[in-house]
């Protein structure tokens, strides 16, 4: 029969042919089942790392993306105002602002300080800088980060 203990409860009688036939197959039977259990466990287990992975997949995924929106928007906010950007006079009137709790300063023309104050014109920031821009300008660089602008006057 192939199993020792098998083969001496025959010997003495105490199980016959068929019992030893039943419960080999009995083994046979269990062992297929526990095995087609572990393998439908290690496949769901397969299956449950492989949605946990593509949902961080995901979550990265979005993630740059956001991080790539924000630095389009930054890129058309630095544009905007380099394109826009009026000359400052550095011999003319002093316009004071406040930028986070702090009193700052840029020198414009008599005429820029008067648009400035009744919001033709607007204060933005680029960099560590300052630039004044058009009213309508400043509106766009709004729409796209509004701590950008700095003083606007809007009416």
């Amino acid at each position: 029969m192939g199993n020792p203990f098998q083969d001496q409860l025959l010997k003495a009688g105490l199980v016959n042919k068929k019992q030893a036939k039943k419960a080999k197959l009995e083994q046979h039977r269990s062992r297929k089942q526990n095995k087609e259990k572990s393998t439908s466990e290690i496949s769901n287990r397969i299956r449950e790392e492989q949605a946990a992975q593509a949902k961080r997949n995901r979550e990265l995924n979005q993630q740059r993306a956001e991080e790539n929106r924000q630095r389009e928007l930054k890129a058309q906010v630095k544009q905007l105002i380099e394109n826009n950007r009026l000359d400052q006079d550095d011999r003319g009137e002093r316009y004071n602002f406040v930028e986070q709790n702090q009193i700052k300063r840029i020198y414009v023309s008599e005429e820029m300080a008067v648009q400035l104050s009744i919001g033709q014109l607007a204060i933005v920031k680029l960099g560590d800088s300052f630039e004044v821009v058009p009213a309508k300008v400043a509106r766009q660089i709004a729409s796209r980060d509004k701590e950008a602008v700095i003083a606007f006057h809007e009416g």
